[in-house]
């Protein structure tokens, strides 16, 4: 009995490294190309989120195009809930581009939220996973509710969260980069940092 249950294990692993097309490292083999490689071709496959679709701003990360919407979180009464204003969720693209609900887990400690009711139709907007980095939803000057956050040492309307992680764990990504895009709300002109956490 022990013997099978080692030879299913090790057919399991066989058949997860097969699947992920994981090959030994050769003298022809340079690994550090085929890493900047697919590193070109997966943020050349990122979609971008139409413009219908509403949100108050995504992220998009390795390893795979599953995107992370942020909306408004509005009661049929068409009122913001005041405990949980910004409602996070999924758009698997890798799949069938379906809408799902991030679990527990995911929730708690990776692109869940910490949100705070400040007064004044604002609120304190925090990722779990990177809590000093503020970001406040509050109206503009258009009369609808934006997330604002500093980019490059300007306050702008937050749009998209780029994360460049290559290697490490769930629990402990290896995070070459962030980026942050977003828009200067009197001019509308597109603003970009990029930093490492």
């Amino acid at each position: 009995m022990k013997r099978f249950l080692l030879l299913t294990t090790l057919a399991g692993c066989f058949f997860l490294l097969s699947s992920f097309n994981l090959k030994p490292a050769s003298g022809n083999h340079s690994l550090a190309k085929d890493t900047a490689k697919a590193k070109i071709r997966t943020e050349l496959k990122f979609p971008a989120l139409p413009t219908s679709l509403p949100r108050l701003f995504y992220i998009q990360r390795d390893p795979n195009t599953n995107t992370i919407v942020y909306e408004l979180n509005v009661g049929s009464d068409g009122q913001l809930d005041n405990e949980t204003p910004v409602h996070p969720y999924w758009i698997k693209y890798n799949e069938k581009g379906q809408k799902e609900e991030l679990n527990f887990i995911q929730r708690k400690f990776a692109y869940g939220l910490v949100q705070k009711e400040l007064g004044n139709g604002k609120y304190d907007i925090r990722l779990v996973s990177y809590k000093k980095y503020p970001m406040t939803l509050m109206k503009a000057n258009d009369g609808k509710y934006h997330i604002f956050a500093t980019i490059a040492q300007k306050q702008v309307i937050l749009h998209r969260i780029f994360v460049r992680i290559e290697g490490g764990s769930f629990w402990v990504p290896n995070v070459l980069y962030v980026e942050i895009k977003g828009s200067d709300p009197v001019t509308g002109q597109e603003v970009t940092d990029r930093f490492k956490p």
